[in-house]
């Protein structure tokens, strides 16, 4: 419940400050007072939209707190909990507005974006603003309000989950028909291709290892006779040859060194010479004793060599990519014919899903249908109590499984209403009276209150279009509701606000330069005053104060 709500620098309300309790709490004032000031502002902290002419004339910001008990809430105490946000018996929701229109949102002191604000304010607090009936002759209100009554979270919760994996087996479906479509024609070629590089079995990096042999098979006389040569003039040479020069050179310095030990370093250097030079000529002596002429091994790579060629002029691609490419069209093929067997299974699995969702839309169905017959008997028995005595109220839930499907199920919810006798019953929006449509609204919104999980709900003059008998109705149900939740009520009728556990009067001054409205909570001598008031205007009689006195609820 809404413990306190703090305004500064809002409108033309320069600091307010109000304590609420449980019950009933009644809101009046004088016409043009401001009454729905305080609701309008804890509108902002439950992150609605707001802009810079919110901002008190003079102030550089608004700053609006409202102040909750939450021990006894289990939704919202789980849904901070997921939100990682302070879990405590008590929440805070602040909202800033600058001047030059930036705003930010609180919860419990960190900062949030105002959809989180808007997303927790909505489990708190449930506003029933004046044009309600506005909104009431809308259908999907309509449907709205019954499943909120229901409490059909669970089962709205099915039924769009089923509905969202219809719709999306049968998208998938129908992408893969019109894909398949366009393959055909494709995949004749794809085929054609596949078959003609499966032929060739080019291998990985094979390419490049028919250039290098090739290389060296066409240069192989070459290298065997300059091979020839390089072992000669290294070591083989019976006349004259590196090594044999390099030895008489080592043998040389190893009778230097003797007379001067530093050209050390020279003959280790030359001994490390020699060795490589040594390692060296075996190595090419192996190498040519492995080289042979193999005419008919270069016919073969030279052959290989050609078709590569020929495959990726007609692809349009690298000799060197062509492996590549040859995988990608096996990809290609390979997900057409994945896509071909899951198109097979689809009709099966879209069908399935289509009877789940229906089931779960029928069990909402059926759900609607039992409290819509509960509601229509307590909605008609309110509506005798607000004088329309031959007043009835019935809600059609219409399912068809055939005429189409929606995340909310296969019904159409229309509320009818008949207010004579003899007159048939009538779509809610038809009704020509502006008083009975508020007295049909305010029958609806109480009893509809009563089963919303919301711990507070606000009714801004509600109850407009109401008098006499009527409305000390009202203010009986409303009080009724405010014994099992929190209820705000701005209104101008005595007779509603005499049933208020809790009473705030709301006034306006103003001088040359400043406009202020205050709220201040009445006790039981004022709250006559008020109510006399009420009754018979500024003038204050012995009558009127008696009056008051039989419409006060006392504790």
């Amino acid at each position: 419940m809404l413990l306190q709500l703090t305004i500064s620098n809002f409108a033309i309300v320069s600091f307010l400050e109000l304590d609420l309790r449980q019950g009933m709490t009644s809101i009046t004032g004088e016409t043009g007072a401001g009454k729905s000031i305080a609701i309008d502002a804890l509108a902002l902290a439950l992150g609605e939209r707001a802009d810079a002419d919110s901002v008190r004339p003079g102030a550089d910001k608004t700053d609006i707190s409202a102040r909750f008990r939450i021990d006894k809430l289990p939704r919202v105490k789980a849904w901070l909990c997921e939100q990682e946000l302070d879990e405590q018996d008590e929440c805070i929701l602040r909202r800033t507005l600058s001047r030059e229109g930036r705003s930010r949102g609180y919860i419990n002191g960190t900062p949030v974006p105002l959809s989180q604000l808007k997303a927790l304010g909505a489990l708190l607090v449930n506003i029933h603003g004046q044009h309600a009936h506005q909104e009431l002759q809308k259908p999907d209100h309509q449907r709205a309000l019954l499943d909120a009554y229901a409490g059909h979270h669970q089962l709205l919760a099915q039924t769009s989950a089923g509905y969202q994996l219809w719709r999306q087996l049968s998208n998938e479906r129908r992408q893969l028909q019109a894909e398949q479509e366009k393959w055909q024609a494709e995949r004749q070629l794809l085929e054609y291709q596949v078959a003609e590089l499966d032929e060739l079995a080019l291998a990985e990096d094979e390419f490049p290892e028919l250039e290098a042999e090739h290389k060296r098979l066409s240069n192989g006389a070459e290298l065997l006779n300059n091979c020839q040569l390089a072992l000669n003039l290294l070591g083989d040479n019976d006349e004259s040859n590196a090594l044999q020069l390099l030895r008489q050179g080592l043998k040389t310095l190893n009778e230097l060194v003797v007379m001067d030990s530093r050209l050390g370093p020279a003959l280790e250097m030359v001994e490390g010479s020699l060795i490589q030079l040594e390692e060296g000529h075996s190595e090419l002596g192996r190498y040519l004793d492995r080289l042979e002429l193999d005419p008919e091994r270069l016919h073969e790579v030279e052959s290989r060599m050609s078709k590569v060629m020929e495959l990726s002029r007609k692809h349009h691609v690298p000799a060197a990519d062509l492996f590549d490419f040859h995988q990608q069209l096996r990809a290609r093929l390979a997900d057409m014919d994945h896509n071909s067997n899951r198109l097979q299974g689809l009709d099966e699995e879209v069908e399935l899903a289509r009877e789940h969702f229906v089931q779960a839309a029928e069990r909402l169905s059926q759900s609607r249908q039992r409290y819509a017959a509960a509601l229509n008997r307590q909605i008609t028995q309110s509506l005798h109590q607000l004088s329309m005595e031959k007043g009835r109220f019935e809600i059609q839930v219409n399912a068809d499984a055939d005429a189409g499907y929606s995340p909310l199920g296969i019904d159409r919810v229309e509320f009818l209403v008949s207010t004579n006798p003899g007159q048939p019953l009538s779509p809610l929006a038809r009704v020509a009276s502006g008083g009975e449509l508020s007295r049909i609204s305010l029958a609806i919104q109480v009893i509809t209150a009563q089963k919303v999980e919301t711990p507070t709900l606000i009714f801004d003059e509600v109850d407009v279009g109401v008098s006499g008998p009527t409305a000390a109705v009202v203010g009986k149900l409303l009080r009724k509701l405010g014994e099992s939740t929190q209820v705000l009520v701005i209104t101008h009728l005595p007779q509603v606000a005499g049933n208020g556990h809790q009473h705030f009067f709301v006034s306006k001054s103003s001088d040359a330069d400043h406009t202020e409205t205050r709220m201040q909570e009445l006790d039981e001598a004022n709250r006559l005053q008020e109510l006399a008031r009420l009754l018979g205007g500024n003038r204050i009689t012995d009558n009127t104060l008696a009056n008051a006195r039989e419409l006060l609820v006392c504790e």
